[in-house]
């Protein structure tokens, strides 16, 4: 097995929406934000090598909106998700799996593009199937006024329209060394990686855990569609993978890519910061 990390982009949000009821003057001690109360974030995306598969966890939010739909997304920096797969030896052919953690725009969008002849939409990986939770699946389909910002038909459907959605069902692998853990408090059926890498475990920690900042259990965006299952789930996680000196690997914080944990009188909070590429 091999694995790459590399940031498709970089992005600002609102920093209040992202640590919903803990105040800024606690959050903003813990992770950066400029006058107009942005922080940035990256989006980190995770290329597995294993038994003849390709894997490329998440696409990030891809090209295909109009300048209007960005005007808030301050896009900048980052290797362009193409170019981030170009850069480690891969071209678009090559992705025999994506892997997406949920279908929030920020990180599917990028897996489907506009036709050459701009008339319609297809799939960024040609010979790739498309795994996502049958759960997240039905829910964005469903959408719902908390998320219907973030479900986009031109990012959903042409996945279907292709013939290689894959809905997964259960935990479990999904190949030797990449298994799968299902979350419901973020959005119903997000998916959170698992890699067996060598005598290590990594947990992708997507949307549960998007920063080191957000290790403590009540330290969460406003944008879980249930916070007390959010609390749960992070509380499973993170006891797991203290108790089994897991490596965690975010996505979205742009200070740090991995840590590991350690018990504080406070709770779980983490050992050290680290480099992807020190695991590797």
């Amino acid at each position: 097995m091999k694995l790459h990390l590399f940031n498709i982009n970089n992005f600002r949000v609102d920093g209040g929406a992202m640590f919903g009821v803990i105040p800024k003057a606690m959050w903003s001690k813990a992770y950066p934000v400029d006058d107009r109360n942005l922080i940035v974030l990256t989006l980190r995306s995770l290329i597995v090598e294993t038994n003849n598969h390709i894997i490329l966890v998440d696409t990030g939010w891809g090209d295909k909106q109009d300048e209007k739909f960005f005007r808030y997304v301050y896009l900048h920096d980052g290797e362009g998700l193409l170019g981030g797969l170009k850069a480690r030896g891969f071209d678009s052919e090559d992705v025999t799996d994506v892997f997406l953690t949920h279908l929030h725009a920020d990180h599917c969008g990028g897996g489907i593009i506009k036709s050459k002849s701009g008339t319609r939409y297809e799939t960024t990986f040609p010979n790739a199937a498309y795994h996502v939770s049958r759960t997240q699946w039905e829910w964005a389909l469903k959408n719902n006024p908390r998320e219907e910002d973030a479900f986009l038909e031109e990012n959903i459907l042409p996945i279907s329209e292709s013939g290689r959605l894959n809905l997964i069902d259960e935990e479990g692998d999904l190949y030797e060394g990449f298994s799968v853990r299902i979350c419901y408090g973020h959005t119903p059926g997000l998916m959170i990686p698992i890699i067996r890498y060598k005598d290590k475990t990594i947990v992708y920690t997507g949307d549960l855990i998007p920063t080191t900042a957000h290790i403590p259990l009540i330290w969460n965006m406003s944008y879980d569609i249930e916070s007390l299952k959010t609390i749960e789930e992070k509380f499973t996680i993170l006891n797991e993978a203290l108790g089994k000196n897991y490596m965690l690997v975010f996505q979205h914080d742009v200070q740090t890519e991995c840590c590991n944990l350690k018990m504080t009188p406070k709770g779980i909070r983490v050992k050290e910061n680290f480099s992807f590429e020190s695991i590797v």
